[in-house]
């Protein structure tokens, strides 16, 4: 999924998850079920590939990063896998898929990418992921941020999600999808609305098939937050699960997250597919931890995220395609999304220091 960048700061394993640093590496693995064993993990499940399960003997609260500051690259480094006329023009494939009465709602997305800074090693500068975790933890605090750092298993993670994919608390177990977004808390269509309910209808369904019959519950529908930058419409799902279901069947029911794929689930899959050139990886996955010891964890979508991968660091932006979209629309939609992230992960611009 990704190698560590070449920076000698960058070798211990470490996680900073729902507000926890956790080191002491232990065992990694791809089971899910290990979950249930007990123990302190930090996970990533990727959009596309197998999970990365990391269990470390240490937790304590996160404290601030005591290494350099992170140095990004340029502004004008980062490539996009979609330009704006291919964006468009899948914008209106889909449009044309709804027509066809094939889907409803497709997110489609586009990858971001540029190569990592080489600062000198007296510089003071920094391309750890940590570094730019908590670079983003300044310039872009987020509810579901995290940091996840396994250099010998190829993970280089720092999130800055606004999103709750699931948070489970023994049998009791929420999902909060976004879906929605403007630039004011007034800046809101008919289009925001329909988008959200359609996604949380999905999300029912997907918990229903691991909760109890009748369990699920819808108690917040269309809440509007504030992120920095812009604002999303968010709604809330409940359930509990039913007797022995653990975290490989939450994930089996309901991964990928509905609100970063679209519905019907499986037919959006289809078209995310074949009109994005790039796979997603990480993007649109999930991040998050686990205390196996009380059955209590709390998982991310991981949008606002970035990840590493040879010399590079990426970073995904996207929307979701309705009826009512327009191809410019939601590519301004993409561009207000990426636009505060990729600020606090650029360098500054040349003559220019960061305080």
């Amino acid at each position: 999924m990704a190698n560590s960048p070449p920076d000698e700061g960058s070798s211990a394993p470490l996680a900073v998850v729902g507000g926890r640093l956790l080191t002491g590496l232990e065992e990694v693995t791809a089971d899910l079920g290990a979950l249930e064993r007990g123990g302190h993990w930090a996970v990533v499940v990727p959009f596309s590939g197998p999970p990365v399960c990391a269990r470390f003997a240490r937790s304590q609260p996160a404290r601030p990063w005591p290494g350099p500051p992170w140095l990004g690259p340029p502004r004008d480094a980062w490539v996009s896998s979609l330009d704006r006329a291919g964006f468009e023009h899948a914008v209106d494939e889909i449009r044309n898929a709804i027509a066809a009465g094939d889907v409803y709602q497709v997110n489609l997305t586009r990858r971001l990418s540029a190569p990592l800074a080489r600062p000198s090693t007296n510089s003071g500068w920094s391309t750890d992921v940590a570094a730019l975790g908590a670079a983003l933890a300044q310039g872009n605090p987020a509810p579901y941020a995290a940091v996840v750092r396994l250099p010998q298993h190829g993970v280089a993670v720092a999130s800055a999600s606004p999103e709750r994919f699931v948070a489970r608390n023994g049998h009791d177990v929420r999902s909060s999808p976004i879906k929605g977004t403007a630039a004011e808390p007034d800046g809101f269509t008919p289009k925001d609305h329909a988008e959200n309910v359609m996604i949380v209808d999905l999300v029912r369904n997907d918990l229903g098939r691991v909760c109890e019959f009748g369990s699920v519950e819808v108690p917040a529908l269309l809440d509007t937050e504030a992120h920095p930058g812009l604002v999303h419409l968010v709604s809330t799902v409940s359930g509990r699960l039913r007797t022995g279901a653990g975290w490989a069947d939450i994930f089996d029911a309901t991964f990928p997250p509905g609100s970063v794929t679209g519905a019907p689930k499986l037919a959006a899959l289809d078209h995310i597919a074949r009109l994005e050139p790039a796979s997603r990886e990480v993007y649109c996955g999930a991040i998050g931890w686990v205390d196996g010891d009380r059955a209590v964890g709390e998982f991310n979508v991981a949008i606002r995220t970035f990840w590493f991968d040879d010399d590079m660091v990426h970073f995904g932006t996207g929307g979701a395609v309705t009826w009512d979209s327009t191809p410019e629309g939601e590519w301004a939609e993409t561009e207000l999304k990426a636009r505060r992230l990729l600020d606090v992960a650029s360098a500054p611009p040349s003559g220019e220091h960061r305080p």
